[in-house]
């Protein structure tokens, strides 16, 4: 970097469920004495990544380096959210080497990009990077688009029409926003996918952008970090569905949170989050559940009919034992009655 004083920020984006926190995890655990700080961006009401990312905080990123924005998408607010959390990061003492700002899966990261212009932070602060995830069995198998079947006969239909579903706007710009890509969940896709996942980015960016496969999140540091890319000295140069417009609304996405007690079996509660992401309308559910008869709290994480779920900690004592998944559809397609119907049954 040109400034030294500067504080790198690496800006990590990708879709709904393509292994951001997992990398982010990994990052927190092997950082190499750097001092990092993290700002974690949630679409919807309930965080669950912010608090995945403070069960792995270390003397090097410790619990209140670790801050969480859950009142929308940081590219929207940017003064009220954005600004005035990372003057507090830099005023900490130590100041950290580094930030990580993990971006919401519905982010935008080019008007995130913009407000690293703003006064109050341009003379502090750099972007060292832009990574973007992409999930290599999901891009294979074209699900950023929510109903492929139905767009293609669209289009077949009526030649004139020229245009993408919200999901493919949001992916092709988080790659044009990129300065890396990083494949995940490679094991899953296997070859075959993984070379057709290679494929659609290949198309989708106007430049060459490095590719990395990975699995679980796992890469070396010195991939990511100290690319000392100042991508906000070349914004123009990373074009976006969105250039042009003042601001842009997140009005084609919604989340509901599911609130309900105990349940009996972790098995049953993955069969109805699968059967909701088969119909297509469910894009992503994440949060936690309670097991009845078990101390450990169930962690649930979903993209589509895909479902994991493991327990990651006991349950404090001055917590309630309840089940609480927020569920994200476009907006259109978000029926809360249903769901709830098809979670609580």
């Amino acid at each position: 970097m040109s400034d030294l004083s500067k504080v790198p920020v690496t800006i990590v984006t990708g879709f709904l469920g393509a292994g951001k926190t997992t990398l982010i995890s990994h990052l927190i655990r092997e950082s190499g004495g750097r001092r990092l700080a993290v700002v974690v961006n949630e679409f919807g009401t309930l965080g669950v990544d912010g608090d995945i990312l403070k069960g792995c905080a270390i003397p090097d990123c410790p619990a209140e380096n670790i801050v969480e924005l859950a009142n929308g998408c940081i590219c929207c607010t940017v003064a009220d959210d954005f600004i005035p959390t990372v003057q507090t990061l830099l005023a900490l003492d130590p100041r950290p080497d580094h930030i990580l700002i993990e971006t919401s899966g519905l982010a935008l990261p080019k008007p995130l990009l913009k407000a690293f212009d703003w006064p109050a932070i341009r003379s502090r602060i750099t972007v060292d990077g832009v990574i973007a995830l992409a999930d290599a069995e999901a891009v294979a198998a074209g699900r950023f688009a929510p109903d492929v079947t139905a767009l293609d006969a669209q289009r077949a239909a009526d030649p004139s029409i020229d245009h993408e579903t919200p999901l493919s706007e949001v992916f092709e710009d988080q790659l044009a926003c990129a300065d890396m890509v990083l494949l995940t969940k490679c094991d899953l896709a296997g070859p075959d996918g993984v070379a057709a996942a290679r494929a659609v980015i290949a198309a989708e960016t106007r430049k060459p952008l490095p590719v990395v496969e990975l699995i679980d999140g796992v890469i070396d540091p010195r991939v990511v970090l100290g690319i000392g890319a100042a991508a906000e000295d070349d914004i123009a140069a990373r074009p976006s569905h969105h250039d042009g417009e003042d601001e842009h609304e997140h009005d084609d996405f919604d989340s509901i949170v599911v609130d309900f007690g105990e349940i009996a079996a972790p098995a049953d509660l993955a069969d109805r989050i699968e059967a909701l992401g088969r119909g297509g309308d469910v894009l992503r559910v994440k949060g936690y559940a309670a097991v009845a008869g078990k101390p450990m709290r169930l962690l649930v994480q979903a993209v589509g009919a895909r479902v994991r779920t493991h327990y990651d900690r006991p349950w404090h004592a001055d917590e309630p034992r309840r089940t609480r998944l927020v569920v994200i559809a476009e907006r259109d397609r978000l029926d809360p009655a249903a769901i709830r119907a098809v979670l609580t049954v």
